[in-house]
C-alpha cells in the first residue's frame, strides 16, 4: 500500500506542477506580454503603414527642382466586402462601371493566383487626388471593406533634366525578393537619381494602429498609439546641376537630336546634362503615367534613351587631342616637329582645311589637320627599335587613362563603356599582321573607336586640369551623409602637365587663332580653348562635335556637345559649347552673339525637310 501511495503522490505532485505552469503561462501572456491581447484585438483594428515624404532635391543653387505631392489610395480588405451602392461608389471615385467591373475581377484574379490575401490589405484604386479623396472620405462609411491609405508623389518644379532626375514606378517582384522594405504596391526609383540613391531619398516608413467599427470607420488610434511608429523622411540631396544652365542648353537642342554635357573640372560636378530630344519627367507622375511612358517608348526619335551616357560615336577630330598629348609624352614629336600637308590630295589621310605647310602641332590643333595627326599616331607606334605592336600597347594605355573604353562611374545609372580596340583585337582581326598603316584612322579620332558624350567631356576636363580628372557626378551633397569617396578622389591621367603645353596652347588658337576653326565665336573677355570635330556618319549627315574649357587659366567649364546630322563641329556644336560657357561664367551672351545664340534656337535637323 505504501508504494502505491507514493506513486499516487508523485502523480499528484506532477499534475499540480503541470497546472501550476499553465496558469503562470497564462498569468504572463495576460498580464506581462500585451502581445496576446493586441493579437486577440486584431479584429477591431487596422495596421495602416505610414509612408514617408521621400527627399526633396535641389540644384546646386538652392533652387527645389523635385519635392511631393499628396495623393491616396483606395484600400480593400476581401473579406470584409459588403454590398454598397456601385453607382455611388463610382461617382465618388469619378470611374465607370466597367472600371470598376474590371477592378474587382483583378482582385479576384490576384486572390486565385495567391498575389493578395482576403485578410490583408491591398491596394483597390491607385492615386486619387487631395481634392477627390474630401468628398469620397465623407462617404466611406457606406463602403465596408474599403479604406483610404496617404502616400505622396513627386512634382517636378521644371519641365527639365529628365534624364538626370528619373522617374519612380511600381516594385516589381525582383526587387520584393531582394528587400523586404518593400510590399507589393509601393513605388521605387527606376533610373536617374532616383534609382541611384534610393535608398538615400526613400526614408523609413511608419504605421500607425487604428480602432475601426463594424462599418470600418477609423475610431481613432488603438491602445493610445502605444504601438505606433512615426514615418521617417527621406534625405535631401543637392545636386550639382545649375538649373538655369540646364534650361538654357535645353533650349539651345529643342528640334535637335545629340546631347550636352558640362564639368566644373575642379571637382568633376556636372552642371548641365542634356539627352535631346528630352521629356517633362511629370508626364511621368500619376494615374497618366502609363499612357505617358507608352507615348515615350513609342516615339521614334526615342526620348528615353540617354544618349549622353549611352550614346557612341567615334570622337573624330575632338580626339586628335589625345593623340597629340600621346605623342609629345612617348617623345614620337616635340614643339619642333613638322609635317607636310599636300590638303586634299594628302595621302594615306586627306586634309580638308587650307593652312601654311609643313606644320607644327599648335598649328594643327587650330586647323585640325588631318595628316599632321597620322604621321604623329606613326610615329607614336613605330619608333625606332619600337614594335608596332608595343607601341600600341603604350598608345592604348595612354588613352584607358583618359577613362575611355571604361565607365567613368558617374552616380547614374546605365553607363556604358565605349570602346577602344585592344592590340589583341588587331592580332585576331588582321591575323597579326597590320602596322599604323592599317589602323591610320585612329589617328584622327575614326574607325572601330568609339566614346560617350560624357567620356568627351570628362576629356575636355582633364585639358582643363592639365592632365587629371574627378569621376564626374551629379549629387553634390547628401543630408547628413558625406558623398562617396571615389567622387572626391584625384585621378591622374599618364600625361606629365608638360607634355600638355602645347595642346592646350593649340586648343586655345582654335578660337583666338587666325585660321582657327572657332575664331567667330572668340569672347574677348574670356580666353577659350576648344577643339572641333565632324564626325563620320555611316547613316546621314555627319555629327557636329565640340569640347572646350573656360577660362584658360582656372577653368571653371568643360564641355562637351553632339549634335546629329548637323554636319561641321565649327558650325554647330562650337557655337552652341560657347554659348553656354559665356551663359555659365557672366551670365549672359554678349550682343555680338546673339545672331549665333539665334541661330541656334532656330536650328532645326528633326522636322527639316
Amino acid at each position: 500500500m505504501g508504494g502505491i501511495n507514493n506513486r499516487t503522490l508523485v502523480i499528484a505532485a506532477i499534475m499540480v506542477g503541470i497546472g501550476l505552469l499553465y496558469i503562470g503561462k497564462l498569468f504572463v501572456l495576460q498580464v506581462y506580454d500585451p502581445s496576446y491581447k493586441f493579437s486577440a484585438e486584431s479584429n477591431t483594428r487596422r495596421k495602416v503603414t505610414q509612408y514617408p515624404s521621400r527627399g526633396l532635391i535641389y540644384d546646386r543653387n538652392g533652387k527645389l527642382l523635385v519635392s511631393n505631392q499628396a495623393v491616396y489610395d483606395v484600400m480593400v480588405v476581401p473579406r470584409e466586402l459588403a454590398p454598397f451602392d456601385s453607382l455611388d461608389f463610382c461617382e465618388s471615385l469619378d470611374i465607370t462601371m466597367e472600371d470598376l467591373r474590371n477592378m474587382f475581377d483583378e482582385m479576384r484574379v490576384n486572390i486565385r493566383n495567391r498575389k493578395i490575401s482576403t485578410f490583408k490589405p491591398s491596394v483597390f484604386y491607385k492615386q486619387m487626388s487631395a481634392e477627390r479623396y474630401g468628398r469620397f472620405q465623407e462617404k466611406l462609411y457606406k463602403f465596408k471593406g474599403f479604406f483610404v491609405q496617404g502616400r505622396s508623389l513627386r512634382k517636378y518644379e521644371y519641365p527639365l533634366a529628365a534624364h538626370v532626375l528619373g522617374y519612380l514606378g511600381e516594385v516589381g517582384q525582383n526587387k520584393l525578393d531582394q528587400d523586404n522594405y518593400y510590399e507589393k504596391g509601393d513605388y521605387v526609383g527606376i533610373s536617374g537619381i532616383e534609382l541611384t540613391y534610393e535608398k538615400e531619398l526613400r526614408g523609413t516608413k511608419g504605421v500607425n494602429y487604428v480602432m475601426v467599427d463594424v462599418h470600418g470607420r477609423s475610431k481613432g488610434s488603438f491602445r493610445e498609439g502605444r504601438y505606433d511608429t512615426a514615418a521617417i523622411t527621406g534625405q535631401n540631396l543637392t545636386l550639382s546641376l545649375d538649373i538655369e544652365l540646364q534650361q538654357y542648353a535645353e533650349k539651345l537642342m529643342q528640334n535637335k537630336i545629340g546631347s550636352i554635357v558640362a564639368i566644373e573640372p575642379s571637382s568633376g560636378e556636372i552642371l548641365t546634362f542634356v539627352s535631346a530630344p528630352g521629356y517633362d519627367p511629370s508626364l511621368l507622375v500619376g494615374r497618366s503615367r502609363g499612357k505617358g511612358f507608352s507615348t515615350l517608348a513609342t516615339d521614334s526619335l526615342k526620348p528615353l534613351n540617354n544618349r549622353a551616357l549611352q550614346g557612341t560615336y567615334s570622337p573624330g577630330s575632338s580626339f586628335k587631342l589625345v593623340n597629340a598629348a600621346i605623342a609629345f609624352q612617348e617623345e614620337a614629336i616635340n614643339d619642333y616637329t613638322r609635317f607636310d600637308c599636300a590638303g586634299p590630295s594628302a595621302t594615306p589621310i586627306r586634309c580638308t582645311h587650307h593652312h601654311r605647310t609643313p606644320i607644327e602641332a599648335v598649328g594643327a590643333i587650330e586647323t585640325s589637320c588631318n595628316p599632321f595627326f597620322y604621321q604623329a599616331f606613326k610615329q607614336t607606334l613605330e619608333r625606332p627599335g619600337v614594335k608596332t605592336h608595343d607601341g600600341y600597347e603604350k598608345w592604348y594605355e595612354h588613352v584607358r587613362s583618359f577613362g575611355f573604353g571604361e565607365r567613368l562611374g558617374i552616380d547614374l545609372p546605365y553607363e556604358i563603356t565605349g570602346s577602344v580596340p585592344s592590340a589583341e583585337f588587331y592580332d585576331k582581326l588582321y591575323k597579326g599582321h597590320w602596322i599604323a598603316l592599317t589602323v591610320r584612322s585612329l589617328g584622327i579620332g575614326q574607325g572601330e573607336l568609339l566614346v560617350t558624350p560624357l567620356q568627351m567631356a570628362n576629356e575636355a576636363a582633364i585639358f582643363a586640369n592639365r592632365g587629371y580628372y574627378y569621376s564626374p557626378h551629379v549629387v553634390k551633397a547628401i543630408e547628413n551623409q558625406s558623398l562617396a569617396e571615389n567622387y572626391t578622389d584625384r585621378i591622374n591621367t599618364t600625361i606629365e602637365p608638360h607634355n600638355l603645353t602645347s595642346v592646350i596652347e593649340g586648343m586655345s588658337k582654335v578660337y583666338s587663332g587666325e585660321i582657327g576653326t572657332a575664331r567667330y565665336y572668340q569672347n574677348d573677355s574670356i580666353a577659350m580653348c576648344g577643339k572641333t570635330g565632324t564626325v563620320q556618319n555611316p547613316f546621314g549627315e555627319d555629327h557636329s562635335v565640340f569640347i572646350a574649357f573656360a577660362p584658360k587659366e582656372n577653368p571653371k567649364i568643360a564641355i562637351s556637345v553632339i549634335v546629329e546630322n548637323a554636319g561641321y563641329g565649327s558650325t554647330w556644336a562650337a557655337p552652341m559649347a560657347t554659348l553656354l560657357m559665356e551663359k555659365y561664367i557672366t551670365g549672359e551672351i554678349p550682343r555680338r552673339h546673339k545672331y549665333y545664340e539665334n541661330k541656334m534656337l532656330e536650328g532645326d535637323f528633326i522636322h527639316a525637310e
